[in-house]
Order: C-alpha cells, then structure tokens, then sequence
C-alpha cells in the first residue's frame, strides 16, 4: 500500500508519542493498561462502566481486563458492584483514591504540551485523529464510544425543568448534563 510521506511520519509521531507516554505510566504505581482503564472509567457514563465495555474500548479480552481490574481493585482505585439496572452485569466506579490518581495522570502532560499549538490547528488535528480514529474502529469492526449528546438516540432538553433534562430514546433512561458528555458504548452518530 502506498501512502503519502506526510501520513507515514504522522502515523510515526502519533506511535512514539504513545511509546514514550506510556513510558512514563510504567514508571509509577500504575501500568499502562490501568491507567488506560481508570481514564475509561471517568470518562464513560454510567451504562458503558462494564468489563464488556471496557475491554472492547481498550481493543482487549475480557480476562485480560478482568486481571486489569482486579489489580485496581486491589489498589483500591475502584469498585466493582452488581448493575442496578439489570443485577446480572458489574458497574464499576471510581474510588476517592482512584479520581486523585487521575489528577497526576501522566497524559495530562501531554495534553499540556498539546496545549502550546494554536488552537485552530489543534482542532485540525484533533478532526483529523477522530477520522483516523473511525475508519480504524470501522475496518476492525468496533464501537466508536462517542460523547451521549453526538449521538442519533440522545434527546437535549426533553425534561428541561427536571434534574436530568436530556433523554436516551434507545435505552429509555434519563439523562442529566453530565451523562450526556460522557462516552457510551452504545453511541450511534447521527
């Protein structure tokens, strides 16, 4: 497959950006994978903080993930407790500790570093990543795991005097601001 210089050297940047990343995140208490899952755990609503959800946003199997989840526990950065919704499935949440584990989250300084580059050609890069992103996600037949309000089911405003104003049509749940931010393994774009 021939490709544009340009492309392969990005797609080089983007690997050792990752590389030396992770580095850093082998270097504390945390390994690379449970670190992946903490930042998953805070970012996913309150239906996709499953194992099964997990694994397939981190692209992994379910023991592995479950071995990952095991050693947070451990760690006591997070909970595991029978699905409210449905008893048979395991929500997880963040501890106390876990949510100050994520404020000297190793990415967070390369999100600083991002932070230098002029924002228009931030959010260049950042549509460009989202297009890479999708077409990854599409050819190995995954979820794309996108914010609740970009999504063809998220309904904005359909209780606005309640405390969760927004609605999920496909899951019939109520939605508040927060929930619709958040990712969900359920998202369809519109």
């Amino acid at each position: 497959m021939k490709v544009p210089a340009v492309a392969l050297e990005t797609a080089h940047l983007i690997d050792r950006l990752d590389r030396l990343a992770r580095a850093r995140e082998a270097a504390g208490e945390l390994n690379p994978a449970q670190w992946e899952a903490l930042r998953f755990i805070a970012r996913a609503n309150r239906f996709s903080r499953t194992p099964a959800a997990l694994a397939e946003y981190v692209g992994s199997t379910r023991g592995t993930v479950s071995q990952t989840l095991i050693a947070l526990e451990q760690k006591r950065h997070l909970t595991r407790r029978p699905s409210t919704r449905d008893g048979r499935s395991i929500e997880l949440e963040l501890t106390a500790a876990g949510e100050r584990m994520l404020k000297d989250d190793p990415i967070l300084l390369l999100a600083a570093d991002l932070a230098q580059v002029d924002v228009t050609r931030l959010n260049a890069v950042a549509e460009t990543l989202r297009g890479a992103l999708h077409s990854l996600i599409t050819r190995n037949g995954g979820r794309a795991f996108g914010a609740c309000f970009t999504c063809r089911h998220f309904r904005k405003a359909a209780n606005p005097a309640a405390r969760t104003p927004h609605h999920c049509a496909l899951l019939d749940e109520p939605l508040s601001e927060a929930d619709s931010v958040a990712i969900c393994v359920e998202q369809e774009s519109r």
